[in-house]
């Protein structure tokens, strides 16, 4: 569990996940943010992605909302990151 999510936290562990899920003997500084989530290095498809929300929300100790997914897209891994970080902000 990351206790204080800060950018740096979150990235790792989206990465983390990310390459997982892609099946790749990478680490999470070999993937840069902008790195396409299905291209040529990484391979998320739908299926994926929804398993990977729920490893990022055991992980991080988080809950994303589901109508934090409604209209947005996911292209790149910053994409997942802003969203993560976005998610775990305190509810004002």
């Amino acid at each position: 569990m990351i206790t204080g999510l800060d950018r740096a936290a979150v990235a790792e562990s989206v990465k983390r996940v990310v390459i997982a899920e892609s099946r790749l003997p990478l680490r999470p500084a070999d993937i840069p943010d902008d790195e396409p989530l299905n291209g040529d290095v990484l391979h998320v498809n739908s299926l994926g992605f929804v398993g990977m929300l729920v490893r990022l929300e055991d992980e991080l100790d988080v809950v994303l909302p589901d109508d934090l997914f409604v209209g947005r897209g996911f292209t790149t891994v910053r994409d997942l990151i802003e969203v993560v970080l976005l998610g775990a902000e305190p509810v004002r």
